[in-house]
Parts: structure tokens; C-alpha cells; sequence
């Protein structure tokens, strides 16, 4: 009989693709050893994995400084709660993945009350609010990077990191072509643009309706051109043109499937540039957030994947370039047999040579094995 007690992780994502990764983390570990009880802040996902959810990323997810501003209180709300959590429980080791807005400010707390913090999927200091990293270096005592250049630029700065690899080197993906055609009315001969408008309901806001003018503009020029949405589990989606489809159930499958993509930045665009799939990339804030992210951004492109080769290599539109036309020039020729369409897929080989080898997760989860025991 095993009557040793069980050892306490506390965990945090806060949004759609922080659920999918701290899911899969939690798997990993749990593995190694089945007697960790894991509790905290995440999505279904993690729920599904053995994850007590105390606060769930449908609230939690917020983009932007004033909607940040305008959910303050229940922010405060949620940090104290954890807090709280935290003091009453004592775990062992608290891990945080991504949503810094968040993370960093528990990493502090959790300094204070001397518990161990792991964080996974590192902020992205060196894109914006470089100061941050201060907070890595005196708070966060294993810092696991999925970005290739991460590591270097961390450990310039004390902050000791290690590169696991990126989860989307592993990306697989059911063999369901045939029964997404299906679902879709679609045939292998169709021309399918992917669209992925965003996983917050305020990017939905910002992006859609400019979308969908771009696609009256492409359709004009390739009227056979059929056009699936991918959706995120916590959006809603109204009011659209007819010719649109909705996948909701597998929004994956939406872009494995596609001849080009039209993407919010975001971790998105990195895994089509995995899949082979060009890309148009996009993003659209509320004008106040544009002008503090102006202010704070010390990076020369917002697609990570433009960051990875140093180069424009996927066209990106932000703000007031995010336009109808601008859309409808840049994927037009990515949706045809071009010279634009072949030089951005071997772009993309630079890409996948970077992202390290299979087993990010596994490597991960013994890496915070060998803080535990």
C-alpha cells in the first residue's frame, strides 16, 4: 500500500494555446511520476489531463492594454485567489505557461512565499518591455524556452534558459482529409483558403469584418475559391457571408488542408509555416493599445516566423496596413503556382531546421522531474 503523500503543482495558462501546451506538459510529467496532483488555471484540456481548474481560460483570456485596464478587478480577483491557493496548499512547484500580463506578476508572489517557479514558454521580453526580464531573473528559478534564438538572448542577460524545442516540430494531425471534404462539400481539385481571425473575441471584433471584404475581393478573381474558418473554441462567430465555412470541431484540419492561410499573428502562423501552408499574416488592436505597443516594441516584425529568419519572409500587416486590398494583394498570388508561392516554402525549410527535434514535452517534463525529486 502507497501512502506517500502526493506532491502539489500549481499550474497557469490563460488562454486557448497555453491550455494546449500545459495539457500536454501535464501528460508528460505524469508519466514520470502519477503521483503529482496538479491544480490551477487552465482550459478543458487541462481539465481533461487531471487538472483541479480553479479560474478557467474562457475569463482569463484578454488581449490589450485596456482590456486588461477594464477587467482589473477580476484580474486582482484571480491573483489573490491563487495567492491564497498557494499559501493554504504549499505545492511543491509552480509552473506558469505564457500569459506573462499575468505570470510574471505570480512569479514575484511566489518568490515571496519561497516556492520554486518553473516557467515554460518563456515571455517575450526581447519583442517588447525588454525590463521584464529582470523579473525571469529574480523570480523564475528554470526558465524552458521553445523558441530557437530564446536561449542566447536570455542568457546574455543572467537569465539561465534552456532550449527544449518547439512543439509544433511534433505537430500531428489525424488522417481525417477525406471526411473534412465531406463535411465541407469540398473536392480534393478545390482551391481552399484557411482563415484564422483570432482565439479572443476582441480579435474577432477587430479582424472579421476586414476579412471578409479582402475575401469579396479574392473571390472576384477566383470565383471557384472556397473559403474555411477556423475557429477557437471560445469565439463566437455571427453573421457571415454564406460562402464561409465554419470548422469549429477541428479548426487544425482547416489549415492542414488549405492551399494558403490568412492568419491573426500568433502562434498560428508558426505552425502553418511547419505545415507548408503560405500565409498572409495580420493584426488589428484598439487604437490605444497601438499606441503603447508602438511605444514599447523594439522588434522589426511581428510574425514569429519573420523573427526566426531575420527577414520579411511572410507578409505581414499590422494596424492601419491591416486593409481589404492590402489582403487580397498578398494572397492572391500564395493561392497559385508562383514564383511568390515556391520561395516562401523554402523559406519555410529554414523554419522547421531551427525548431530542434521531437520530444519537446517529454524533455520539459524530466526537466522539472530533476527539480522535484
Amino acid at each position: 500500500m502507497n501512502n506517500k503523500k502526493p506532491i502539489k503543482i500549481f499550474i497557469v495558462a490563460g488562454e486557448e494555446s497555453g491550455d494546449i501546451h500545459a495539457s500536454k506538459l501535464v501528460h508528460h510529467i505524469k508519466k514520470y511520476n502519477p503521483n503529482i496532483e496538479f491544480y490551477g488555471h487552465g482550459g478543458d484540456r487541462m481539465e481533461k489531463e487531471g487538472v483541479q481548474i480553479l479560474e478557467h481560460i474562457k475569463k482569463l483570456a484578454m488581449v490589450g492594454f485596456f482590456e486588461v485596464i477594464k477587467h482589473l478587478p477580476y484580474m486582482m480577483q484571480v491573483m489573490g485567489k491563487s495567492i491564497n491557493w498557494i499559501k493554504e496548499n504549499n505545492p511543491e512547484r509552480i509552473i506558469l505557461v505564457d500569459y506573462p500580463g499575468f505570470n510574471l506578476r505570480l512569479a514575484r508572489e511566489a518568490k515571496r512565499l519561497a516556492i520554486p517557479v518553473t516557467y515554460f514558454i518563456l515571455p517575450q521580453v526581447w519583442a517588447w518591455k525588454e525590463k521584464r526580464v529582470s523579473i525571469l531573473r529574480d523570480n523564475v528559478d528554470q526558465c524552458l524556452s521553445i523558441i530557437p534564438f530564446e536561449q542566447e538572448w536570455f542568457e546574455k542577460r543572467n537569465v539561465k534558459t534552456s532550449f527544449v524545442g518547439h512543439p509544433f516540430i511534433e505537430l500531428q494531425y489525424p488522417n481525417s482529409s477525406s471526411d473534412f471534404y465531406l463535411k465541407h462539400n469540398l473536392d480534393p481539385k478545390d482551391k481552399i483558403l484557411a482563415i484564422f481571425p483570432g482565439s479572443r473575441q476582441q480579435e474577432i471584433k477587430q479582424h472579421l469584418s476586414i476579412i471578409i471584404k479582402a475575401l469579396e475581393k479574392i473571390i472576384l478573381e477566383l470565383p471557384g475559391l472556397k473559403v474555411i474558418l477556423g475557429k477557437a473554441p471560445s469565439v463566437k462567430i455571427d453573421d457571415i457571408p454564406d460562402y464561409i465555412k465554419i470548422e469549429s470541431e477541428n479548426p487544425q484540419l482547416a489549415l492542414q488542408n488549405a492551399n494558403a492561410a490568412m492568419i491573426a499573428s500568433g502562434t498560428a502562423s508558426l505552425e502553418s509555416a511547419v505545415l507548408d501552408i503560405p500565409m498572409v499574416v495580420f493584426y488589428r488592436f484598439n487604437s490605444l493599445t497601438w499606441f503603447m505597443a508602438k511605444r514599447m516594441a523594439n522588434v522589426k516584425y511581428a510574425c514569429i516566423v519573420n523573427l526566426i529568419v531575420n527577414k520579411m519572409l511572410v507578409p505581414e500587416f499590422i494596424q492601419n496596413e491591416m486593409t481589404a486590398d492590402n489582403l487580397a494583394k498578398a494572397i492572391t498570388p500564395l493561392l497559385n503556382n508562383t514564383s511568390t508561392r515556391k520561395n516562401m516554402l523554402l523559406g519555410y525549410d529554414q523554419i522547421r531546421r531551427t525548431l530542434g527535434i521531437p520530444g519537446v514535452y517529454d524533455r520539459a517534463a524530466e526537466a522539472i522531474m530533476k527539480r522535484l525529486t
